[in-house]
């Protein structure tokens, strides 16, 4: 039996259970329903049809979707109707009246669908609906049936076929009308010479470039650097550090995808940084070597040079003979920005149409273009992603890339996008890999002031006199280093350089850099242009003081410093605010103009995506911020030097990330207050902050030109951190354990502040060099040798002294090591240099130390790499070498360097066969595993050398190479758990067992497994240093299952029975942290 639907002409399934929704549905107006279904499908047939027809395709094609749907419910996932009923009548009728299921379900009636998308309306069901579908339901299934059902309503109903007939009628002679209008020629060379035109002058306009003309003068490709990146398939650094809070409203949003657990999130940032750091130009190499790469999404922050990636990229296409480059892949790039708004305003109707009628450099013609693209013969670059503003555009922009990539799967697709905003799932399921732009290298940045220079300047003199001027300003600076990480802020540095110093003090530079930044802000002609507010004068000032107001606004939240975040809201209150006190009339429309004219281009404040707004670099915010506390305590007085010290500097110095602004504020007052603050943070008691407030009391006192009106306090801070550099404590520890480090970073850190806040005093050389040759801890000798060699590289003694100093026979190996690496690494151009190292290498032990040989020898393979002599030199001493230790570094450079080399491999093994000393053969180990992964033969050797090899260190390292390289292979597992329970040595067992529980960590079986480690190993120690495998499993217990019911009664257990000392005080310790 079948029951009227009268609205629509359609009988309703009796055994339906979703038939209220239809009934609910045929109540309404259902035009605007209709509109929207079949918009994707019918376009100038919608008003010309029948309403009666289209209607009643609609309701049948919604009662066999339900019905789908229910059946998959019903016999999939075994749930009774009532169950059906109960848990998803609510969510069905939501999810089918959502503005992308709608024209999706109507995509099915569109000539040659043969299916419609799956994973999209699984993904909206997700994000949507409340209930979840349960495991068993799958979506390809229904989308599948749901076509074949479609396609049978349209074969049953004549009238409705005459509609799509029609439809498709009018579509053919749209293009043939189209096609007659355009020459048949494909022409490339016009669109070469359209891309040089667009985009071969480097865009300067969010600049100041008023003092000198640089139009024509800068190509792209004459002053592009190709960056790093780093792959980020699932965490994005940026994205964590967000406020909780603007997580919360980007998700209510949908420009941030459902919140992950935290230990997920650890385990996504541990693989994040675990991925080697790549050059970009490599990366795209692949695109063309491996199908894994053929889709990529490159992210990164405002000013970080991803569109002038894809601009390098299509404009080196572009300047070839085309003769040369007529069979290559074209390149494609595509603003989404523009595509988005001739779509919206129906001048395309999608990407292929696009460069056939869109606003774009040189028109293709589809049809020809569309045979590049089936023979997979194109790059396609969709340039920011994020500058498609509104979420529900953003999302269709992205279902247009996906469905162009299943149209046309041999392409290469790179998609660009700002980070905040950025929802990665949809590409991700997409299989678009995706990578981070990293900051410029200072390799890098130095490459692009040689060549901005080269380029810009004429007279020589003047040329290398600039050129040298920014390069020290950025190498003697930390926080103007960083700044020069991003390629916006280094040309910007860059055109400042030109006619200016760079200051010394960071306030004036960052003061002067900010009005290279504002200047384009123009927003006095932006208002011109809008008729409904009035002409107003809002000059650099005005804009300067908006900004501190922002900067302060932005400390004050959730992560303030930390985040560099401020919400769209929050934005245009503080802009209405502050318009309001200068008299502006209509503050809030201004308000809201200046803010559209951040998310068109970038100034010093710019848009991140996701209603968001930032500092184009967070030097910026830190700047601001430092001058909104100055101009409180010099201009309105709010602020005491009293509330200076106790409000700012007392609640702010134990916070690293607010290090910056204080130290800004102490060089932009007067000596005298900068003075008062030192001694305050002198007073404090800092030894739980690892002494951090007299680090920072030196960083400051570093701002300070003249030390002469405070010249008692800088004495007093320098006896301080005189003695911190014989700092420890007052009992035993362990060199491996966390008070050793404790120890290490707080001697070596107050080295350094000696050398740097100190380096024009004369005394300071001296002392360090002291301290170089006294009986001091290893590393604070080590980090006085290379404050030395870095902060006095120019004084004329300094070289003469490392180099005797690396024959005196010093104590450390470490420090010998580091002496011969400061030698090259700050004189390595001179032509002495190479002949030195070769002396060194071939010395005989009594001359030179042998761990001063084997960094010689490490230095040598590393810097001089191409040299011809190099592989020869390093295959002499891997054999012949008298010194352990030097045949140790031969075979860890042969190894890491060479080991494509047809005798690498042989010299490997023979070392680990014949060599005399255990540290040459676990070292050679360790090369088998790096360079010979693929060789068949290597498996079976480090299985052979894990179980019978005599030298602990030898299995030792067996045991990690096929924990890390072979996890996979079926004797692995068993292997490793051999070596952990039986091994003789303590040191192998404890191995074994920290590589299983690493490897195999979220097995069911692991806690019972680590369980029998903590009870049952055999370990007796010796020696204090060493490490007992009980109390190693007992750590990763602690770590893995911290809340588990075993927990607590393990380590009470240990506690009282364990036969060894050690490990009953750690269980005790631990014991107490947890409260217990």
């Amino acid at each position: 039996m079948v029951e009227p639907w009268t609205a629509l002409g359609v009988f309703l399934l009796k055994d339906l259970v979703f038939k209220d929704i239809l009934l609910e549905l045929g109540k309404g107006a259902l035009e605007d329903y209709v509109k929207d279904f079949f918009k994707d499908c019918i376009k100038g047939g919608i008003e010309s049809a029948k309403p009666r027809v289209l209607k009643k395709a609609l309701g049948e094609a919604l009662q066999q979707f339900l019905n789908i749907v229910q059946d998959e419910l019903e016999f999939e996932c075994n749930l009774s109707g009532a169950e059906i009923r109960d848990g998803y009548e609510i969510p069905i009728e939501k999810f089918i009246k959502h503005q992308e299921v709608k024209p999706l379900l109507g995509q099915a009636f569109a000539k040659d669908c043969r299916t419609i998308e799956g994973k999209q309306l699984e993904r909206i069901w997700q994000q949507h609906c409340p209930q979840a579908m349960p495991t068993e339901f799958d979506w390809h299934g229904v989308a599948k049936e749901y076509v074949k059902e479609v396609k049978r309503i349209i074969k049953q109903s004549p009238e409705l076929r005459g509609v799509l007939e029609l439809e498709l009628q009018e579509s053919i002679e749209k293009h043939t009308k189209e096609i007659a209008g355009i020459s048949p020629d494909f022409n490339l060379k016009a669109y070469q010479e359209g891309l040089q035109e667009r985009y071969a002058n480097l865009n300067l306009d969010s600049l100041d470039t008023s003092v000198y003309d640089y139009r024509e003068k800068l190509k792209v490709w004459q002053v592009f650097v190709a960056q790093n990146v780093r792959e980020c398939q699932e965490f994005l650094p940026q994205v964590y550090e967000i406020p909780k809070e603007h997580q919360r409203r980007l998700r209510e949003s949908n420009e941030l995808e459902a919140e992950v657990d935290l230990e997920a999130w650890e385990r996504y940032k541990q693989a994040y940084y675990d991925k080697p750091i790549r050059p970009i130009l490599d990366v795209i190499n692949e695109i063309w070597q491996y199908d894994s790469y053929r889709y990529l999404v490159i992210l990164g922050d405002p000013g970080s040079g991803k569109s002038i990636f894809l601009q390098y990229l299509a404009l080196n296409w572009a300047r070839s003979p085309l003769d040369n480059v007529i069979e290559l892949p074209i390149p494609l790039l595509i603003e989404l920005r523009t595509y988005n708004r001739d779509r919206n305003s129906g001048d395309c109707q999608d990407l292929l149409e696009f460069f056939h009628k869109g606003n774009v450099i040189c028109r293709l013609n589809q049809h020809q273009l569309q045979e590049r693209l089936k023979a997979g013969k194109v790059l396609v670059m969709f340039d920011g992603l994020d500058e498609v503003f509104e979420p529900t555009q953003r999302e269709k922009v992205i279902t247009d890339i996906h469905r162009f990539t299943n149209e046309y799967p041999k392409v290469r697709v790179i998609v660009t996008s700002r980070i905040i905003g950025y929802k990665p799932q949809r590409l991700r399921d997409a299989e678009f890999r995706h990578f981070l732009l990293q900051d410029l290298e200072s390799e890098q940045v130095q490459d692009f002031i040689y060549r901005w220079h080269k380029l810009t300047f004429t007279d020589e003199a003047d040329k290398e006199r600039k050129q040298e001027r920014l390069q020290r300003a950025i190498d003697t600076s930390k926080a103007i280093g960083e700044l020069a990480g991003n390629p916006l802020l280094l040309t910007m540095m860059a055109i400042l350089n030109r006619n200016q110093e760079l200051p010394r003090d960071r306030p004036e530079l960052y003061n002067q850099a900010s009005r290279v930044l504002l200047h384009q802000w123009d927003v006095e002609r932006k208002l011109l242009e809008d008729p409904r507010v009035d002409a107003v004068t809002i000059d650099y000032k005005d804009k300067q003081a908006m900004l501190r107001q922002i900067a302060y606004h932005m400390q004050a939240a959730d992560k303030g410093l930390a985040g560099n975040l401020i919400r769209g809201d929050d934005l245009e209150r503080i802009l209405i605010g502050y318009l309001k006190s200068i008299e502006v009339s209509n503050p809030r429309s201004v308000a809201r103009l200046l803010i559209e004219q951040l998310r068109g281009r970038n100034f010093i404040l710019c848009f991140l995506g996701g209603d968001s707004y930032g500092f184009v670099h967070r030097t910026f915010l830190e700047y601001f911020c430092a001058w909104e506390s100055v101009w409180q305590f010099k201009e309105t007085q709010n602020l005491s030097i009293e509330e200076l010290k106790t409000e700012v500097f007392g609640k702010h110095w134990q916070d690293e990330s607010w290090h910056e602004v204080l130290r800004l504020i102490a060089g932009m007052i007067d000596t005298r207050f900068t003075g008062e603050i030192i001694d305050y943070l002198i007073s404090q008691d800092g030894e739980a902050e690892k002494f951090s407030n007299l680090f920072l009391a030196a960083e400051c006192l570093a701002e300070v030109r003249n030390l002469s009106g405070i010249a008692t306090t800088a004495n007093k801070l320098l006896e301080l951190l005189k003695g911190l550099t014989k700092y420890d404590l007052n009992y035993y520890y362990r060199p491996d354990k966390e008070e050793a480090k404790l120890v290490h970073e707080i001697s070596t850190q107050a080295v350094a502040a000696v050398a740097k806040t100190w380096q024009d005093d004369p005394e300071t050389p001296v002392w360090l060099k002291e301290l170089a040759q006294s009986d001091s801890d290893a590393s604070v000798v080590e980090t006085a040798v290379q404050e030395l060699a870095l902060a006095w590289k120019n004084h004329p003694e300094t070289l003469p002294w490392l180099k005797a100093y690396a024959k005196s026979g010093i104590s450390y190996w470490i420090v010998q090591q580091r002496v011969v690496q400061e030698i090259v690494r700050g004189w390595k151009d001179a032509p002495e240099t190479l002949s030195w190292l070769k002396t060194c290498i071939q010395s005989d032990n009594s001359e030179f130390d042998k761990f001063a040989r084997e960094a010689a020898l490490e230095q040598l393979s590393r810097v001089w790499k191409n040299e011809s002599e190099t592989l020869l030199f390093l295959k002499a001493h891997v054999q012949k070498d008298s010194s352990w230790a030097v045949r140790r570094g031969a075979v860890r450079e042969l190894a890491k360097n060479w080991k494509d080399d047809p005798d690498t491999s042989s010299l490997l093994k023979q070392r680990v066969q014949f060599d005399e000393d255990s540290a040459v053969r676990s070292e050679a180990v360790h090369g088998i595993v790096f360079s010979g992964k693929d060789n068949p033969d290597t498996l079976p050797l480090l299985q052979q050398l894990a179980q019978f090899d005599k030298d602990d260190s030898v299995r030792c390292a067996a045991v990690k190479g096929i924990a890390r390289g072979w996890k996979d292979n079926p004797d692995t597992l068993t292997l490793l758990k051999q070596k952990a329970q039986s091994d003789e040595d303590w040191y192998v067992r404890g191995t074994a067992t920290q590589e299983i529980a690493h490897g195999w960590k979220d097995e069911p079986w692991m806690l019972e497994f680590l369980c029998d480690r903590a009870l049952n190993d055999p370990f007796n120690r010796k020696y204090r240093w060493e490490n007992n495998p009980r109390q190693l499993a007992l750590e990763t217990i602690i770590k893995q299952y911290p809340n588990h019911p075993q927990t607590i009664p393990l380590l009470r257990e240990r506690a009282e029975n364990d036969s060894d000392e050690q490990l009953r005080e750690f269980a005790k310790k631990k014991l107490a942290e947890l409260g217990e």
